[in-house]
């Protein structure tokens, strides 16, 4: 069985095909037969795992299981302990209340690409950057829950989920995960606990 991790760039769809043309996981990832665990939406970007492995695939994407992702936001604004508080208690969005998650306020990421094409900056409104981590997985969930509480989200990527994390590896590049990564992914959805976060404020 094979099991992949790809840095999926900004514009890709979490996909093999597309019938308007748009970037797919054909272009990046030369594999045949596997597929995505879960989904990360077009215009985000970051950690995806690929799998031929059908019981991991569906461990790792089922709620129940309450897998733990985390991701580096992008937002307007300046950071609230309030904002904090109530994303870490869970927030209204359109599909229902989102759960106790971890948010906490980090400087730029290390090592993070530049994108293309860039964020809007507008002049008079300073950006910052949340650090979140979430078991759930609602529509755009993350970006909702930010202009929930008053932060839009401009950049948004998936930095690790159960364990695993991106480390140094280039968009639109892919590896195989080693046999204690694979191993530790099928003891994650046995062990839903999230460590604390780090904590800036």
């Amino acid at each position: 069985m094979r099991y992949l991790l790809l840095n999926k760039p900004y514009e890709v769809l979490t996909q093999f095909t597309d019938e308007h043309g748009r970037a797919t996981l054909k272009d990046f990832v030369p594999v045949p037969n596997v597929y995505p665990v879960g989904r990360l939406d077009y215009d985000s970007e970051g950690l995806l795992l690929l799998t031929d492995d059908k019981q991991l695939q569906h461990s790792l994407s089922d709620p129940r299981f309450k897998v733990p992702k985390t991701y580096w936001a992008q937002v307007e604004g300046l950071i609230s302990e309030v904002a904090l508080q109530r994303l870490r208690q869970g927030v209204p969005i359109k599909e229902g209340l989102t759960t106790p998650g971890e948010a906490a306020e980090i400087p730029e990421p290390a090592h993070l690409w530049p994108r293309t094409p860039g964020i809007r900056y507008r002049a008079s409104i300073p950006t910052s950057w949340l650090e979140i981590q979430i078991s759930q997985g609602m529509n755009r969930q993350v970006r909702k829950m930010c202009a929930a509480v008053g932060l839009p989200c401009l950049r948004l990527v998936r930095a690790a989920l159960a364990g695993l994390s991106l480390g140094e590896l280039p968009p639109g590049e892919w590896r195989d995960l080693t046999p204690s990564e694979v191993a530790s992914l099928r003891s994650a959805p046995a062990t839903p606990t999230r460590p604390p976060l780090r904590r800036f404020r």
